[in-house]
């Protein structure tokens, strides 16, 4: 489909489910690794990665600079190379990738050009840019700290002390992390500057980077991190399921009725998407491990939820539709960073489930929404991935929700309108 046509999203209304879905690999931590592995001693196989746009832009650039990746779509193989330019990287609109990519091309010989959507030259990247700015990397950007750039590459980064502003982003700070193995100092990075979003993907930086055999001291009261400069290690490494994307998958049950399945949930896992299990509780859903993976089974009614996702944000907008199709009022506070996503994702949420008969008053840092009559009408998805699910899931009992640019799920699901029609339909 293009990004101009309209998905009718399936229609089933209060009719159960009973089905078990296989959710494609974790982008966060594909992504992750193929920045480690392309830094490592030996080749790395990476076994059921996510195929999806932000991992094949995560390739591409990895590929343009000399680091080879060869396989399949049930596993990669990541040969490290000497990193080295001229080179030019399409970013697309994924923070994964403008923001880990840049370091690794700082440790190239030669120029590596970064450009991307038009929307990513709005995404703030500006600590990343000073901060390797302050550790002697020489980047043209006409000033204006953002996209387009290019890094003159000398082919090292003394690395040393630094102090990074990651409030707006957690990737800012995994960014430097990913990469400070290769640097010739390693690097002690602290956080300066507003509430630390997203936690546990720097828990997941931190994990990954020990698990290819990097030494990395933490002080989380200090805001404080060390990576010591050495070799990482080449691995073979099974991509845990993307719990993130699984949310709408398991709101089908929550809406509909019935159950949903979830295989190969991880039983221990860094990933943010896991406090899925408790969020849902809360709303009124049985979860719990079975033989099959993880099984959520709807209740009689939503609930409504008071909750502070500040470090779980990219779970908000299926929340917020769940909270629409509620019995009862709900608050989710601490995500302002949000406004720096893909789009502004709590203006276009307010906007969009209002435009369908919703009650939903956006502040600053939080959205208060209050379940109301729905309609028919067109979702807007403003080429935001989490949008479009969005969408779907409120179309699964409000009829005729037509979702624009459903096509942009392909961000980090490779086939969302099919996987979700084989459960719904």
């Amino acid at each position: 489909m293009t990004a101009h046509e309209l998905w009718p999203a399936p229609f089933r209304g209060r009719k159960p489910v009973s089905s078990t879905v296989t959710i494609p690999g974790s982008k966060s931590v594909t992504n992750r690794a193929l920045i480690l592995a392309a830094q490592a001693d030996s080749p790395s196989t990476l076994r059921r990665p996510l195929i999806s746009r932000d991992s094949e832009l995560m390739s591409a650039g990895l590929q343009a600079m000399g680091v080879a990746i060869t396989g399949n779509d049930d596993a990669w193989t990541v040969t490290p190379a000497s990193l080295r330019g001229p080179a030019k990287v399409d970013v697309g609109n994924a923070g994964t990738v403008m923001r880990f990519l840049p370091p690794l091309a700082a440790l190239a010989q030669g120029d590596v050009s970064f450009d991307g959507d038009p929307r990513s030259y709005e995404r703030p990247l500006g600590p990343v840019i000073k901060a390797l700015e302050e550790l002697g990397i020489e980047i043209e950007h006409e000033g204006r700290y953002s996209l387009p750039m290019v890094i003159k590459a000398k082919g090292s980064i003394p690395g040393g002390e630094l102090t990074i502003d990651a409030s707006a982003s957690s990737q800012f700070l995994s960014a430097l992390l990913l990469v400070a193995p290769s640097m010739t100092n390693g690097i002690t990075a602290q956080h300066r500057g507003g509430s630390l979003p997203s936690m546990p993907h720097i828990d997941m930086t931190v994990q990954m980077l020990r698990d290819f055999g990097a030494t990395v001291h933490v002080d989380k009261g200090a805001e404080s991190w060390r990576v010591e400069p050495g070799k990482l290690r080449g691995q073979d490494l099974v991509i845990e399921p993307d719990l993130s994307n699984a949310s709408p998958f398991l709101s089908i049950a929550m809406v509909c009725g019935g159950s949903i399945t979830i295989a190969d949930w991880p039983k221990n896992t860094t990933q943010p998407g896991d406090q899925l299990r408790e969020i849902f509780t809360q709303m009124g859903a049985h979860v719990e491990f079975t033989q099959g993976g993880l099984t959520l089974t709807g209740g009689d009614a939503i609930h409504g939820i008071d909750i502070d996702l500040h470090d779980v944000g990219e779970l908000t907008p299926s929340i917020a539709a769940l909270a629409a199709l509620a019995d009862s009022p709900s608050h989710l506070r601490g995500i302002g960073h949000l406004r720096l996503h893909e789009t502004d994702r709590l203006a276009a949420l307010t906007r969009e489930i209002n435009s369908l008969g919703g009650n939903v008053v956006e502040e600053e840092t939080a959205l208060h929404i209050t379940p109301a009559p729905l309609h028919s009408g067109t979702f807007h998805t403003y080429e935001d991935h989490r949008l479009a699910t969005a969408g779907a899931v409120i179309g699964l009992v409000v009829p005729e929700v037509l979702v624009e640019n459903v096509a942009t799920t392909r961000k980090t699901l490779t086939d969302f309108p099919g996987l979700w029609n084989s459960l719904v339909l």
